[in-house]
């Protein structure tokens, strides 16, 4: 997903040029509905210059890759990339307010479709739309129904496990309550196995983790996990009221400390990959799918597994999580608007499209008829979906400004600086300020 694996902003412009301005608001295109397909496709003989902003670097080869095929397919469109990794939704806000939104950029799923609803295109009527998975396109819709991103791609939220490691310690079952977890760390630890890699530096690792235990809690009070989250921002819940979130996630998050790699708020994403690749730790937290290239990297012969968070006494609560948390958006008042549809529906139909996900990027697919990658997280998910349902993407219900003040506040309390009845209370502060785009 996303702001994974750099720690600095870098900009690549491919085929053409600097990118020297975005596409013009105010233009004349103002709806998009067939857009493409109106009195046939967009003009192919006039030059179009189509600009992306972006803040996912890990995509940037696989990106590369679909700009070059599409070239092949309509030569006189160029499409600039730019990518940014520190500061992209700071950088993204002040090109809007400053009237220079890109023709095509990025933001969270969920919450954030409707936070930027009025700079984007209404998709719902396109190609793309129809191709997507049914899950996928909840995930792409505002809250009016209307279908206004585009996936980057399907995902998967889970406990990564080294399975080598769990059987040199005799555990033949991954732990799926968290009395399996403790007999799990105690069996580690006599083998001499650490039995948690974190990334805690990250503010994103954060809601990865919590997000299992909101759906969990909801399930505890017999609701969807979209109105247990909107009745935190509307104040009508407390974490007092659902003891899977007031407890159990604030000792699973201490159980990762204390049986954890050391120095947990030192540790980012590419150093929890490192440990957990060449064997230092058992499990991997906070972390899904996008991981397993570079873990295999590391280690080509690691042999990993996937399992659900032990989140309470309840194994059927230990569930993985899948979904699209990522959404390209297209800019409504772009000058090539009718150009940049038309790229998106071709990507999403194509016979090279359905490909170019599980191929070239190797993501799992957010659309309808597209093969798997060939990894073994995507193939595991597949299995388990097969005998037990996925849980909640629960972090599309809130917006990441919330997400990051949540990441900021875990991360003083596992330094130490804050007690947990105080993070709580500025939690649900949090929520009722930041939680939602209304």
């Amino acid at each position: 997903m996303k702001k994974k694996f750099l720690a600095m902003s870098f900009s690549l412009v491919l085929l053409m040029g600097l990118l020297s301005a975005c596409g013009g608001d105010k233009a004349a295109n103002n709806g998009t509905n067939g857009a493409a397909g109106e009195g046939g496709n967009a003009d192919s003989s006039k030059p179009v210059t189509i600009n992306m902003f972006t803040a996912s670097p890990e995509y940037t080869d696989a990106f590369n890759a679909y700009i070059e095929e599409y070239k092949k397919v309509k030569p006189n469109v160029t499409i600039n990339l730019e990518i940014m990794q520190a500061d992209y939704n700071t950088v993204l806000k002040s090109r809007i307010a400053a009237g220079s939104t890109p023709d095509v950029f990025q933001t969270t799923a969920g919450g954030d479709i409707d936070t930027f609803a009025e700079y984007s295109a209404d998709l719902t009527g396109e190609p793309l739309a129809a191709a997507m998975t049914d899950a996928v396109r909840s995930n792409m819709s505002s809250s009016d129904g209307r279908v206004l991103g585009l996936p980057i791609k399907g995902n998967l939220f889970t406990l990564i496990y080294n399975k080598d490691l769990l059987e040199q310690a005799g555990i033949t079952q991954v732990p799926a309550t968290t009395a399996e977890l403790q007999d799990a760390i105690t069996k580690l630890e006599a083998k001499g196995i650490t039995p948690f890699a974190n990334a805690y530096k990250e503010w994103w690792v954060w809601k990865h983790v919590f997000q299992h235990f909101v759906d969990a809690a909801a399930q505890d009070a017999s609701m969807s996990a979209k109105d247990l989250v909107d009745s935190f921002i509307s104040g009508n819940t407390t974490f007092a009221e659902h003891p899977v979130l007031a407890n159990n996630f604030f000792e699973f998050i201490d159980t990762t400390i204390k049986h954890g790699t050391d120095k947990p708020l030192e540790r980012d994403s590419n150093a929890q990959v490192s440990d957990f690749a060449s064997g230092k730790a058992a499990f991997m937290t906070g972390k899904g799918a996008w991981d397993e290239e570079a873990i295999k990297k590391i280690n080509p012969d690691i042999n990993l597994g996937i399992a659900g968070y032990p989140v309470s006494d309840k194994a059927e609560q230990a569930t993985i999580i899948t979904g699209a948390d990522q959404a390209l958006r297209i800019n409504k008042d772009s000058k090539v608007v009718k150009e940049t549809v038309e790229f998106f529906n071709w990507l999403y139909t194509s016979d090279y499209g359905k490909n170019w996900f599980s191929g070239v990027a190797k993501v799992i697919p957010p659309i309808k008829d597209a093969p798997l990658p060939d990894l073994d997280m995507p193939k595991q998910m597949d299995e388990i979906l097969q005998v037990q349902p996925s849980g909640d993407l629960a972090i599309n219900y809130s917006l990441d400004t919330f997400h990051q003040k949540f990441g900021e506040l875990m991360q003083a309390y596992i330094g130490g600086n804050q007690s947990k009845e105080k993070i709580i209370d500025e939690i649900q502060k949090a929520w009722i300020q930041l939680g939602s785009a209304e």
